[in-house]
């Protein structure tokens, strides 16, 4: 067995040791095609007031720029289905949200990976990323035959779906690499017919300025667009609905990861409990929650706009 292939035996085996859930390797080049499609979503305005998604622009498509000599990128997936669900009638919450903020809980175990293989291949070169920096996590999952690009966007397993957290690590190490996988769609428009807010303008092309995930966590300024008012269809901290109605869901399983154990509150709060939450009480119950990104005034605001 040649180095590269003991090596990337050693990467699969030590991914899933820390729990990641799918594991694919593909080769460090630029992305001429994904830097087009960019380059044509930011121009519509599709990122809406994200202006960081226009920064690094030449380090989103290639990731040499981000490492020095960089050879392979390791793509990892993380199921966050959860076994439980909110009650009918309340608020309605992503599902991506319900435990532990992921990014401290993926960069704790991308950090022991990286550990790990400088321990056992000496003095290598990695970085590991999780929503941080500017990589396109999608195109390299795809690259790396980890799933397809789906009609909503999100990356498609074919035996688990597409409620996974996507993590990156790039490094200068020459490994065996995997090829992309067919699109599975098929003739199949749920995603596109279902989204509340018409966000899925073609398939696989999300336009961020109309999606309620945007508006509910994204969005600083303190008013919702009124051509909005009555879209939500209840939904106050981002949505699932494109991922809901997607047949390859019925794959999903239930995950393995502690950490995203749901915060009771999230399962069982009633509209009345959300409205009476104090700031005190919310920094307190969703301290290590994704939730304090929309921060407690945000939170308020959605809850306003939902029931308006």
């Amino acid at each position: 067995m040649n180095m590269s292939a003991t090596y990337t035996a050693f990467i699969r085996k030590q991914a899933a040791d820390l729990g990641f859930d799918h594991c694919g390797i593909a080769h460090a080049v630029q992305l001429d095609d994904d830097a087009r499609r960019l380059e044509k979503w930011l121009n519509k305005g599709m990122h809406g007031s994200m202006h960081y998604m226009e920064n690094h622009f030449d380090k989103r498509i290639d990731p040499r720029k981000l490492v020095d000599n960089a050879q392979s990128v390791i793509t990892l997936l993380l199921n966050y289905y959860p076994e439980q669900q909110q009650q009918p009638d309340a608020p309605k919450i992503s599902k991506y949200a319900y435990g532990q903020d992921y990014h401290e809980v993926i960069r704790a175990k991308l950090n022991t990976l990286l550990a790990r293989m400088q321990e056992t291949m000496g003095e290598i070169s990695g970085r590991g990323f999780v929503d941080s920096a500017p990589v396109l996590e999608r195109s390299w999952a795809q690259r790396s035959g980890l799933g397809w690009l789906g009609k909503n966007g999100m990356i498609i397993h074919k035996q688990a779906g597409s409620f996974f957290f996507i993590a990156t690590l790039i490094t200068d190490l020459v490994l065996e690499y995997d090829g992309p996988v067919t699109d599975h769609c098929g003739s199949c428009t749920r995603c596109l017919d279902a989204c509340p807010t018409g966000a899925l303008v073609q398939p696989g092309v999300v336009d961020g300025s109309k999606c309620i995930s945007y508006f509910t966590i994204e969005l600083k300024e303190m008013l919702i667009p009124e051509n909005m008012q009555g879209k939500f269809d209840n939904w106050m901290f981002g949505c699932d609905v494109c991922q809901d109605v997607c047949p390859w869901n019925r794959f999903s399983k239930p995950n393995k990861t502690p950490e995203f154990t749901p915060v009771p509150e999230i399962l069982n709060f009633t509209t009345k409990q959300w409205e009476e939450l104090t700031e005190e009480e919310f920094k307190k119950i969703f301290r290590q929650s994704p939730m304090k990104r929309s921060k407690y005034a945000g939170i308020r605001r959605n809850l306003r706009f939902i029931n308006g």
